[in-house]
């Protein structure tokens, strides 16, 4: 998945760069939940372009552990259940499953029989990069990868992370 591409340093990188580290680490952690990410992403400023930037996420989101992974899916709520609270990572995820029509009792129904199967197979929660994707999709995807063995999914959970990482970190740059 593709980040917004830019060559130079704008405004929002720029504003980045200068954050207090304990605001920036905050706003990271809405991105990623995983401490050790934040870290390396604010300790490696300055940044002279976005795609910097994103390269150095990428590089330290690609070796997640599973005690990572898992921190970080806490953060998540489930599919076709929207957060309700009022921090940074709440509204963004809130915005990221805008797709999910909240008035399709048939789908929310469907949802949460999935959810729970998904739960039960691989005892977290189910994350998928929503952005743009309707309820009826996530819930296809979501049945597709219950025929994944634990160790497949816990890899394509892992890159779906680094997925909403990057459209997350994305939106901290042009705040």
């Amino acid at each position: 998945m593709s980040a917004p591409s830019s060559t130079g340093a704008g405004p929002g990188l720029a504003r980045l760069n200068n954050m207090p580290r304990p605001e920036l680490v905050k706003q990271l952690l809405a991105c990623l939940d995983v401490q050790r990410w934040a870290n390396e992403i604010a300790d490696r400023r300055p940044y002279r372009s976005d795609e910097e930037l994103y390269e150095v996420a990428d590089r330290a989101a690609s070796d997640l552990t599973e005690d990572e992974i898992h921190s970080a899916l806490a953060a998540h709520p489930r599919i076709g259940q929207r957060s309700t609270g009022k921090d940074t990572a709440a509204s963004w995820s809130r915005r990221e499953q805008s797709g999910v029509d909240a008035d399709d009792t048939q789908l929310a129904v469907e949802l949460a029989e999935a959810n729970e199967e998904y739960e039960r197979r691989f005892g977290h929660v189910y994350l998928v990069c929503a952005s743009g994707r309707s309820g009826r999709e996530l819930l296809e995807i979501l049945r597709s990868r219950l025929d994944n063995d634990p160790t497949t999914e816990m890899r394509v959970v892992a890159d779906e992370l680094r997925k909403i990482a990057r459209l997350r970190l994305a939106r901290v740059i042009e705040a």
